[in-house]
């Protein structure tokens, strides 16, 4: 579930994979290769429009690696945006129309230390409290969410790893859906927003 809380005024908050992270294996942090494909753009067609998201191989090269390797398979194809919180944030990529969990790969290092920030239209990664807990679900930031960035010796930080180009209009329109409490979580929308596909475009 997401949990909020407010420090100083400001809203920080844990964003977590909702049980999407498979038991790790050996001490849990994974680098992969990249793909094999010099393509760092991906189009999530969703039930309410297309997003195209621009990927930042350089930042962040093993969350991209992933991200690749799950919209390369045909993962997304199906899942939902399960989670929604206006002026917040979107969250999907784990769960199919049923609230089922996907099963993953074993999970990935957090790249949060990489200069970029959780700003709105970018795309991050959704993690459990352990900072290297990343696996399939990611969220596009619907608004400013710098509580949510890497500060040293005080906050492990969510991956940023790239950013919307096309389709702010879809993601806005996707926060404003009407949610409910579904399967004990919070914030899903009653009428499912599914990510028909996750496309890699080639350069």
């Amino acid at each position: 579930m997401t949990r909020k809380l407010w420090v100083s005024g400001l809203l920080t908050a844990i964003i977590l994979t909702c049980g999407c992270t498979d038991q790790m294996q050996g001490n849990g942090k994974l680098e992969r290769n990249a793909v094999n494909s010099d393509s760092n753009t991906v189009k999530l067609e969703t039930s309410m429009g297309d997003i195209v998201i621009e990927l930042d191989r350089q930042a962040a090269p093993v969350t991209t690696a992933n991200f690749l390797e799950y919209a390369g398979e045909g993962f997304y194809d199906g899942t939902i945006f399960h989670r929604v919180i206006p002026s917040f944030m979107i969250q999907g990529g784990g769960h199919t129309v049923k609230m089922e969990k996907k099963k993953t790969r074993d999970p990935i290092v957090n790249e949060a230390k990489n200069g970029l920030s959780n700003k709105r239209g970018t795309i991050a990664m959704a993690r459990q409290n352990d900072p290297d807990s990343a696996t399939c679900q990611f969220f596009i930031n619907h608004a400013d969410n710098t509580p949510l960035d890497y500060v040293e010796n005080a906050r492990p930080g969510y991956t940023v790893f790239g950013k919307v180009l096309e389709g702010m209009d879809v993601v806005d329109a996707i926060a404003a859906v009407k949610t409910t409490t579904r399967n004990g979580m919070d914030d899903v929308p009653v009428e499912p927003v599914i990510i028909k596909s996750a496309t890699i475009i080639p350069e």
